[in-house]
Order: structure tokens, then C-alpha cells, then sequence
């Protein structure tokens, strides 16, 4: 008869490498994963999401248009979070958040940088419309912040002064 502690011990080796193979096994795919969607073997439907023609737009009312809209319109509704003095153009802290109902999409342009459209989230039903993250700037700009609410477009704009340029200014 073989000791329990040997059994256990045992048990706990098979586990491991179970635990170890499963590791090997979700890397390996995950690597694969990674190098097709590097090489641009993404599946068509993740690749037909993407709005080159948003992107390539300058200014707002280009970016609106490529959006599918109309001239959009100013709103206390829809804020935009942004530092009046970026210290760095490098990493500059940005949000935009609004209370406008049926909010689908929400949108962050820097008039003076090489692509205006900086940001842009599809915001699923029942997710509160609140986003927040780092951009480049590369001089001083008007920044916008754009919400897409219905068939309407809804901004918001600060100007946001540059003392140390990115985007590699």
C-alpha cells in the first residue's frame, strides 16, 4: 500500500502539470493570435470597424462627416475633461463623459495634430458614456470632445496649451 503522503504528493504533481500544459497551451494560442493580427490576418468583421476615412478627416466638421453626420452642435451636456496647461505634450490626461441620453458614441479630436481624430468609442446600451485616457499633443490645440446621441452630434472644446511638444515635435 502506497503512504498518503506519497499520494497526495503525487496528486499535487499531476495537477501542476496539468496547470502547466493548460499555461503552454493558452500562450501558444494567444502568441498565434498575436502575430495574425500583426501581419493583418484579422477577420473581416474586425477589420471593417475601423473608419480610415474618420481618421484621415481634418478638423471637426470632417471628422463629423466621415462620421456619418451633420454639423454638430455645442452642448453644456457634454463634458470634456482636459488640462488648460499640459506640461508635457507627450502624455497629456483626457476624458469625456455626457449626460445626454441615448449616447451611442463617443469621440476625442486635437485640431492641430497630424490625425484630428484622436479617439473613438462605440458605446454599448446600458454603459454609462464616461471614458478617460492619455494622448500626444503635438503643439498647442483645440481639443474637442464629440458625442454621437441619436442622429446627432453633440461637442464640447477647450483649448489646451502645449509647453513641451509630442507627437515628435
Amino acid at each position: 500500500m502506497v503512504p498518503p503522503s506519497r499520494v497526495s504528493h503525487g496528486c499535487r504533481r499531476w495537477i501542476a502539470m496539468g496547470n502547466r500544459r493548460q499555461f503552454l497551451h493558452t500562450s501558444a494560442s494567444m502568441a498565434v493570435l498575436g502575430l495574425a493580427a500583426s501581419a493583418g490576418l484579422l477577420p473581416a468583421a474586425a477589420q471593417a470597424a475601423w473608419n480610415k476615412s474618420a481618421f484621415d478627416a481634418k478638423g471637426l466638421a470632417e471628422v463629423v462627416k466621415a462620421l456619418g453626420g451633420a454639423a454638430p452642435l455645442e452642448s453644456p451636456d457634454v463634458r470634456l475633461h482636459a488640462p488648460e496647461i499640459a506640461e508635457n505634450g507627450n502624455v497629456v490626461r483626457v476624458g469625456v463623459s455626457t449626460t445626454l441620453p441615448g449616447a451611442t458614441r463617443l469621440a476625442l479630436l486635437v485640431d492641430k495634430n497630424p490625425n484630428t481624430l484622436a479617439a473613438l468609442f462605440d458605446i454599448p446600451a446600458g454603459t454609462e458614456p464616461n471614458v478617460a485616457f492619455n494622448i500626444k499633443m503635438s503643439q498647442t490645440s483645440t481639443v474637442y470632445a464629440l458625442v454621437q446621441a441619436g442622429d446627432r452630434f453633440y461637442f464640447a472644446a477647450r483649448e489646451v496649451t502645449v509647453t513641451l511638444g509630442g507627437c515628435g515635435a
